[in-house]
């Protein structure tokens, strides 16, 4: 049986920015499908400890009041985040997230920042996966299709429901559904152990990274620099 009619695992945060490097989480889900159908949900709200900047709140719904006021402390949080996800992949299981270098580096850079035990530290040493990402899977099967790549986006594409963009529930849901669809229209995405599919999208990601970043120098930003590392992002090291 092909690796999308097995139990998988949708992952997703909301934020509050745009760089996974800096920016802290405010909501997460982890949400486990099988044969797309919902199995068990778990979800989380932080209290950030900085500042939600209004755009951010604007998109996914948190003010700092609420955030404050209903959220927990954002170390339990990423505590209990990344105990949830290496357990699943202690048993095998993937983890499907749309744009996985961002939310496992964002995820990983708050256990740097909190002090906790990495996600490969929480594995014995051994790397992390098997991760699912439809955002590098789509635009790799699908390289020249015009249009954006939002998961909003690239579920009109697939014909998935998304009925409440940005929160974490719904995308890390709509994530696994678009993983699933996708490899009901490419036989080479489903016919592919989960494993190897994993070891693929490194490569994918490699390509797109340097063809991106071609691009930018080509149009004048001669110092670009796209990283190409997937689906993790490496830390800088703690100071001291």
């Amino acid at each position: 049986m092909s690796w999308h009619r097995e139990l998988l695992v949708g992952f997703d945060l909301e934020t509050t920015g745009t760089d996974p490097l800096d920016a802290r989480i405010v909501t997460a889900a982890v949400v486990e499908l099988r044969a797309g159908q919902p199995v068990r949900r778990h979800g989380w709200m932080a209290d950030p400890g900085i500042s939600i900047p209004a755009q951010a709140s604007a998109i996914h719904g948190i003010s700092n009041e609420r955030a404050a006021a209903e959220g927990r402390p954002a170390r339990e949080v990423v505590d209990e985040i990344a105990g949830a996800l290496t357990g699943h992949w202690q048993q095998g299981v993937p983890i499907v997230a749309y744009n996985a270098a961002f939310d496992l580096t964002l995820l990983a850079a708050e256990l740097q920042r909190h002090g906790l035990p990495s996600l490969d530290e929480r594995l014995g040493g051994r790397p992390i996966g098997p991760v699912v990402d439809p955002y590098t899977i789509d635009r790799a099967v699908d390289r020249y299709r015009k249009g954006k790549r939002t998961l909003e986006a690239v579920c009109v594409e697939y014909g998935v429901a998304l009925d409440s963009a940005h929160h974490a529930d719904a995308d890390a849901h709509a994530a696994v559904l678009v993983a699933c669809a996708i490899a009901e229209r490419h036989a080479m995405v489903a016919g592919l152990e989960v494993e190897e599919l994993h070891h693929q999208q490194v490569a994918w990601y490699a390509q797109w990274a340097a063809d991106f970043q071609g691009f930018l120098r080509r149009k004048g930003t001669s110092d670009a620099v796209v990283d190409a590392s997937w689906p993790l992002r490496e830390l800088a090291p703690v100071a001291g």
